[in-house]
């Protein structure tokens, strides 16, 4: 069956289908209550979802994302995906040669919609911690890039909502070095956690595993700048990428 088939039946465009297929678009339940009308299978998916009930099988990342009254981001290496420009975003996907263009704009404009619940009439309170390396990796391969990327960084800094703070080079060693993770609190008082790799992703919801984020965030906050200190450290990050 093709995506095109597939998508007649269920109700939903084949753009649609192939991006819940690649991943860059969460599997929600009316998706699954779909594939059910498509395939004419009385409902099994619906029911094998409700069995499970698992938020880490049913609740991927863009969907805790979505539905999140709080936000938490760290990023050791780059900017939070969130807090991307179109431009720095697509410098970070073409640096996978294995990608194909078609794949990279796909894969970019999937990470600029998701800014969308930023300028929401409600919405969530977003805080991000980047180590300060993050915003001086740009290169002379970058022209403008980042300088472009630190202006919107800061912009944001200014929303009420919005809190970035840096932590800055000379802390040293950290816990957060481990790598980058990020943490939702859903609207009914539960927290989802995302960890990055190589390949993928990986949604926890674990309550071990969501207290050992936790205390993560906070030492890595811990680390960090305050909000004020911050945006003037991302401003002096601009004056050695932006315009002499």
């Amino acid at each position: 069956m093709t995506q095109e088939t597939f998508g007649r039946g269920a109700g939903f465009s084949a753009s649609h289908v192939s991006a819940v297929e690649s991943g860059t678009r969460a599997l929600t339940m009316d998706f699954i209550r779909g594939a059910d009308r498509a395939f004419s299978n009385g409902g099994l998916f619906e029911r094998m979802a409700s069995k499970l009930g698992a938020p880490s099988w049913f609740l991927p990342w863009l969907d805790a994302e979505r539905a999140a009254t709080q936000l938490r981001y760290f990023e050791p290496n780059l900017i939070p995906g969130i807090l991307q420009t179109e431009n720095y975003a697509r410098a970070v996907m073409r640096l996978n040669d294995l990608m194909s263009t078609a794949e990279v704009d796909r894969q970019v404009g999937a990470r600029i919609a998701r800014h969308k619940i930023l300028t929401e009439d409600v919405p969530p309170q977003l805080v991000a911690v980047l180590d300060e390396t993050a915003l001086h990796r740009g290169g002379e391969d970058f022209p403008g890039i980042m300088a472009e990327q630190i202006v919107h960084l800061t912009a944001m800094a200014e929303l009420p909502h919005v809190h970035v703070h840096v932590i800055p080079a000379a802390a040293g060693l950290h816990i957060g070095l481990s790598g980058p993770f990020a943490l939702a609190r859903l609207s009914q008082g539960g927290w989802v956690g995302h960890l990055e790799n190589q390949l993928g992703g990986l949604v926890v919801d674990d309550e071990q595993e969501i207290a050992a984020l936790q205390a993560r965030w906070e030492n890595v906050r811990n680390e960090a700048l305050p909000r004020r200190q911050s945006i003037e450290l991302m401003k002096e990050a601009y004056s050695h990428h932006g315009p002499e």
